[in-house]
């Protein structure tokens, strides 16, 4: 019965949430709690919910100074070179600009935190898809399917619970894994080309304002400012470009005039040109520090929200100007992930995960047992979109592991397979990052989950297929 209730539970909150039926927010707690009552469990539902709350409270914590963190940074500038490079590269063109996303996404994840990864690259990318009209759930889909893939690092979670779970050393695991990974990642490239190519032809190569282009290029030279005071009597052809730009999308009282190319604008108040490099180490240490595990990363990114705010706006008044600036993103952000406990606390608390993941392996034909490796790989994907990874690598995995040592399939072979469906589970609605990625990107989740869904398991597949063709799995 409760194998039942859990797959209701689940297929009920997906459903609503497509539909836009209902908030996520509002399903992530509602919906839970009416199955909580069906189970005949309400009276545990305030237990329920404070234990899942306390174990997602330092995620939570995580995810508010992060946002608090990266947003300044962008408002300082950091990350300004970043999108002029990907403008270059771009050149206004669809398809250049999805392959772009892909390959941002994918460098940035080495840091092996997906918050992290979703914030600078929505912060880059984001004003171009706006600007050019493209869709936006091109951009969070290729993002966290890049992620997916580079999330499976020995730092970035899944490989190092696959190795604790088993008792296995996470080297052992991963590299070996690393050819069928690249063939994932090189087919994520080639879906971001296709969805490019789609984007190309439905918008066609657009051709940037002239005033943007300027400005790019005067930041480049470190001439901005000399430039700006004398283009008004220089003569130059710079008037003319500005008052061509005038109506370029820049200026207030246009129809987007904030989703055009704000992250680029030279002239923008919180500028801080003369703390570049400091604000650079700083991240370059914070991240080092996250990746060697220094301190948890709740207190790192607490430590460096604070550092980076007085550090660059010592007044107070402009303290709170940025905290204000960037409060409708760590509400939504927090509120998604507080609501999400609600759903992993009923789940856990009510023994319905348990139920799901017996059952799962129960249902498994004897004759399969020698190929427990390849049905492991394929369980990985629905079982990690349904249950957080700690659910199914210390709970289901170990289980799988023994049935198939039974039948000789050797633990790492089950550990790699274990990893493919990491593409699909960082588009999970347990998982937090997803949130920032698609409330950054102002993109409905329920828009995001059935764009991403097919493409996110296809990937999966492919991963499967190249271990398999290996021999890896």
């Amino acid at each position: 019965m409760l194998t039942i209730l859990g797959f209701a539970m689940i297929a009920t909150f997906l459903v609503l949430i497509m539909m836009k039926k209902m908030s996520p927010i509002a399903a992530l707690v509602l919906i839970p709690a009416l199955f909580c009552v069906f189970v005949g469990k309400g009276a545990r539902l305030g237990d329920y919910v404070i234990d899942g709350v306390s174990s997602l409270a330092p995620t939570a914590a995580m995810l508010m100074f992060a946002i608090v963190y990266f947003g300044v940074m962008i408002d300082v500038g950091l990350f300004d070179p970043i999108v002029r490079g990907i403008l270059k590269f771009c050149k206004a063109d669809p398809l250049r600009i999805v392959v772009g996303t892909a390959l941002l996404a994918a460098i940035v994840s080495l840091d092996g935190d997906g918050s992290t990864t979703f914030m600078i690259t929505v912060s880059a990318m984001y004003p171009l898809y706006k600007r050019l009209k493209m869709s936006l759930v091109v951009m969070t889909g290729v993002a966290a399917m890049a992620n997916g893939v580079m999330n499976t690092l020995p730092w970035g979670g899944p490989t190092a619970r696959a190795a604790t779970a088993l008792k296995l050393d996470a080297s052992d695991i991963f590299v070996p894994m690393i050819p069928a990974l690249a063939v994932g990642l090189l087919f994520v490239f080639v879906l971001a080309y296709v969805l490019g190519r789609r984007e190309r032809k439905r918008l066609g190569v657009l051709t940037l304002d002239d005033v943007l282009v300027e400005e790019i290029a005067l930041v480049e030279e470190k001439e901005t400012e000399t430039v700006l005071v004398g283009a008004g009597g220089s003569g130059t052809g710079n008037g003319t470009s500005r008052a061509a730009g005038s109506g370029a999308g820049t200026a207030p009282g246009d129809d987007e005039p904030e989703e055009g190319f704000q992250g680029l604008d030279p002239r923008r108040a919180t500028l801080r040109p003369r703390l570049y490099w400091f604000n650079a180490l700083l991240t370059v240490t914070l991240l080092t520090a996250m990746i060697m595990e220094w301190l948890p990363i709740p207190v790192l990114f607490l430590l460096g929200a604070a550092l980076v705010l007085t550090v660059n706006f010592p007044h107070i008044p402009d303290q709170k100007a940025r905290l204000a600036a960037h409060a409708d993103n760590v509400l939504n952000v927090a509120g998604m992930v507080f609501a999400a406990a609600v759903f992993t606390g009923v789940l856990q608390g009510t023994g319905m995960v348990d139920h799901m993941a017996t059952w799962m392996v129960d249902v498994i034909p004897e004759g399969m047992g020698p190929h427990m490796a390849l049905v492991t790989g394929l369980l990985s994907l629905p079982l990690t979109y349904f249950m957080s990874n700690d659910g199914f690598y210390f709970g289901v995995l170990p289980v799988l592991a023994e049935a198939g040592a039974a039948h000789g399939v050797s633990p790492l072979e089950m550990a790699r397979a274990s990893l493919v469906g990491q593409p699909l589970h960082m588009s999970s609605p347990l998982v937090p990052a997803v949130y920032v990625l698609v409330g950054m990107a102002k993109v409905e989740f329920g828009d995001h989950t059935r764009f991403v869904v097919k493409w996110a398991a296809l990937t999966c597949l492919v991963i499967l297929g190249a271990g398999l063709l290996f021999g890896i799995i």
